[in-house]
């Protein structure tokens, strides 16, 4: 029995859906969920539901009991990620789960001088604790989404200008749906025991890159400008436009290369090329 937590998100549903593409029966398929509601259509396809919460120790215990592998998908609560983390780990072991696929993150920096000290700290934590539980582990390096592109670079159609202090860090990026692809490919079959995988993409890219490329697939010139930190934060203000932190951070992280690493990993796992970057831009804005 394979149980998929975060399972109403846009990642655990389309890991669901390659699972059952892979002929998983509905019957082997269980999700964990807080809010019942918005798992209606997972239940109309048979998929066992089960109500937990990552602050609530027994509803995981529960919820985990007769699972054999777990598919972690890592919290979004930033201040509470890390103390969630180990409530779920404690509980899988006690329910008696056999394998635990955790989505981590992809990240060269790991000390507290890193910008994504507040993101990576609960996947370091998490991956030292998976890998001294004497559980069964497999790891998952998530880089950032491909599809989170248009959101770091903003209304760039009309502005004509990418404007970031990414410096000339570069950055790895694959399609969510490839990465659930290569997810369930990992909870389908055996053979990936104890192992952690890089999910990112084969080349990184400049914003740079990514201005000549939009430019190519409109015809109009787009220019990468790069800030310091600190007139980047200054514009914002005089322009009213409020960013979160973490946005921020993310920025600034790639700056100094922290999202550059490539892998083949993914693509062995779904037995194909990766899709680029360049044909991800051309749909996005080639018609912008």
């Amino acid at each position: 029995m394979i149980l998929i937590t975060g399972a109403t998100g846009h990642f655990g549903k389309l890991t669901i859906d390659f699972l059952l593409k892979k002929g998983i029966e509905t019957s082997q398929i269980a999700v964990l969920v807080r809010n019942t509601e918005k798992a209606t259509d997972l239940n109309e396809k048979g998929i066992n539901i089960r109500v937990g919460d990552y602050n609530d120790y027994s509803s995981l215990v529960r919820a985990f009991r007769g699972i054999d592998k777990l598919l972690f998908v890592s919290g979004t609560d930033i201040p509470n990620r890390t103390s969630q983390h180990e409530q779920v780990l404690k509980a899988a072991m006690d329910a008696g789960v056999k394998h635990i696929i955790y989505t981590s993150g992809e990240f060269r920096i790991e000390g507290q001088d890193s910008p994504l000290w507040n993101f990576v700290e609960a996947h370091i934590k998490t991956e030292k604790w998976l890998k001294e539980s004497g559980l069964t582990y497999t790891i998952l390096k998530n880089g950032l989404y491909m599809e989170y592109i248009p959101y770091f670079i903003g209304n760039v159609l009309e502005t004509g200008i990418i404007y970031l202090p990414a410096g000339n860090g570069k950055i790895s990026v694959a399609l969510r749906s490839e990465m659930a692809e290569a997810t369930a490919t990992i909870l389908a079959m055996e053979g990936h025991e104890n192992k952690s995988y890089h999910f990112v993409n084969t080349e990184a890219y400049g914003y740079e890159d990514i201005a000549r490329y939009i430019s190519e697939f409109t015809g109009k010139t787009f220019n990468y400008i790069s800030p310091t930190e600190e007139e980047f934060r200054k514009t914002l203000q005089q322009q009213g436009v409020s960013i979160p932190e973490e946005y921020i951070s993310i920025i600034l992280a790639q700056a100094q290369g922290d999202a550059e690493m490539v892998s083949d990993d993914m693509e062995k796992l779904i037995g194909r090329k990766l899709t680029p970057i360049t044909t991800f831009l051309q749909e996005a804005y080639q018609h912008g």
